[in-house]
């Protein structure tokens, strides 16, 4: 099938479509103008499930104990959500809750490479290992718990007003 376009004879491809995606409730979004609107259709969408996405997320990050952590850094950004103070520049959401996975999977890497380092014929003994993932005694979701927490200080700390930093430390 064809079509014209400006003087010109186009070929339609079956295969292709064109899709916008908006967020008119977000910060800063406007909504389509009505013109615009005319020539899509709409499509329901779903809110994400986050605790399955954080699951998945630290699973391949190589962490264990993926479901519980996913339920424990959602909860909290939930509690963020509802007992910080408003301000314009906290952000909650799934974005934020991604960040922090991902800045969680760097120290989860770095940590794990320091002791393949250790363990491959450093001279330094476990103990005196520097980071959070230390020596292999102790307990692994333990150790991914505090990856966890740190990455968590890491991206937040900065951002709170210091009256959400003292609620953040007590969560």
């Amino acid at each position: 099938t064809n079509f014209q376009f400006e003087g010109r004879q186009i070929a339609l491809n079956p295969n292709v479509g064109v899709f916008i995606t908006m967020n008119p409730g977000y910060a800063g979004r406007t909504e389509l103008p009505d013109n615009l609107k005319a020539l899509f259709r709409p499509v329901a969408m779903m809110v994400p499930d986050s605790q399955m996405i954080a699951e998945v997320f630290l699973q391949s990050e190589g962490f264990t104990s993926s479901k519980v952590l996913a339920q424990k850094v959602c909860t909290l950004y939930s509690l963020m959500l509802q007992q910080f103070s408003k301000q314009d520049h906290y952000d909650f959401n799934l974005r934020a809750i991604i960040s922090v996975l991902r800045r969680a999977g760097a120290i989860f890497r770095e940590k794990s490479a320091a002791q393949n380092v250790n363990k491959s014929g450093a001279d330094m003994d476990d103990d005196e290992s520097s980071g959070v993932a230390g020596n292999n005694t102790g307990s692994g979701s333990n150790n991914e718990e505090l990856i966890v927490m740190q990455a968590l200080k890491d991206m937040n700390l900065c951002k709170l007003i210091d009256a959400d930093v003292k609620l953040f430390t007590g969560l």
